[in-house]
């Protein structure tokens, strides 16, 4: 069925143009030498399967040279950047240039006249529209080629793959680090800024003190130095705020009644709800207001959400006194601290 069958039949006379004719179709080599037909079938399928390799190789570069302080060169430049712009370059090309070949070479080539028609669609024009994307699937005689249909899917289907691959790039996976903080059992509670431990002794009802684990100043719980990355990682996640109230003010929650010393809590000070920073005390209401959204935290109940976006109570850090009087903790937080995640409910 050729375009010319779809086409509503116009009786004679009321063309809205004169119809001014059409030179004699010239047919192509492809339509008339079915040796032609095969051979530009293989080149599409040789392009598309170039391009098939080229995305390999964009993958296979993509593990093999190493970026950073020793880069792997390639006649002076860095070997990574070239084999992956280099590879996916090529594969690009391959499938457009086959697209375009095949567009030319294999597609039917027929001239269609179409009439102007109405900005709303009649049911006939519906059924006409329907007809003419069966006969351009027809047409494009892609159910009649596997060789070209299951190349160009081989080479999109890698397409498809590469992005996949560079999400890599956004770092390494966190593994369980989400879940802990290097807060550890006894290790001391300092002072923010200046490393100083702080005795019971020390805080005063309404009292606010910024801290950090004493790790952050001499090393981790395993005795190993913080530095770089991981020193700014864990102050981001171990940053707490200690808090001095009247002892009878406070509502402990279920199996955290000895969580507290003499009125001294300790809470995260990153927001629940997008990891802002607290730094808002009002001492006679005992609220805390983080002052990006101003989601607010009952630190005498539990830290529970009061007010704002937050849906997470502020997690707790289990706190005592050392035998000199130091407050020290007791364990890390039993629950990640932060926004939520995706994992977070199996740790709940």
């Amino acid at each position: 069925m050729s375009g010319h069958d779809l086409l509503p039949a116009v009786p004679e006379g009321d063309e809205p143009i004169p119809n001014p004719g059409l030179p004699p179709h010239e047919y192509r080599p492809t339509d008339v030498d079915h040796r032609a037909e095969k051979r530009a079938e293989r080149q599409v399928a040789t392009l598309f399967g170039i391009a098939t390799l080229a995305l390999l190789g964009f993958i296979v570069s993509y593990f093999v040279f190493d970026v950073g302080d020793n880069w792997d060169t390639i006649a002076g430049l860095g070997a990574s950047n070239l084999m992956l712009g280099l590879t996916m370059g090529i594969a690009f090309v391959c499938i457009g240039v086959g697209l375009i070949h095949w567009a030319r070479k294999l597609m039917t080539d027929q001239e269609i006249v179409e009439l102007r028609h109405p900005a709303s669609s009649s049911d006939e024009d519906r059924a006409t529209t329907v007809g003419l994307v069966k006969q351009g699937l027809d047409d494009s005689g892609i159910a009649r080629r596997p060789l070209v249909r299951n190349s160009l899917l081989g080479a999109l289907g890698l397409v498809g793959l590469a992005p996949i691959i560079m999400l890599r790039d956004l770092g390494p996976l966190p593994g369980d680090k989400l879940l802990h903080t290097v807060w550890a059992p006894g290790m001391h509670v300092v002072r923010d800024v200046v490393g100083t431990r702080i005795l019971v002794s020390d805080l005063e009802i309404g009292d606010l003190v910024n801290c950090e684990p004493e790790a952050i100043f001499n090393g981790g719980p395993d005795g190993g130095p913080l530095e770089g990355v991981d020193l700014q990682v864990a102050k981001a996640k171990s940053a707490v705020l200690l808090m001095r109230m009247e002892p009878g003010d406070i509502t402990p929650a279920p199996g955290r009644e000895n969580w507290n010393v003499q009125g001294i809590t300790c809470y995260s000070k990153i927001c629940t709800h997008v990891g802002c920073p607290i730094s808002l005390y009002e001492r006679t209401t005992h609220h805390l207001l983080c002052p990006c959204h101003q989601s607010t935290f009952d630190v005498a109940d539990a830290g529970k959400v009061i007010f704002g976006p937050a849906n997470r109570a502020l997690p707790q850090l289990p706190i005592m006194a050392d035998e000199d009087g130091y407050l020290v903790a007791q364990s890390d937080f039993t629950e990640p601290v932060g926004p939520s995640f995706w994992e977070r409910d199996k740790t709940s």
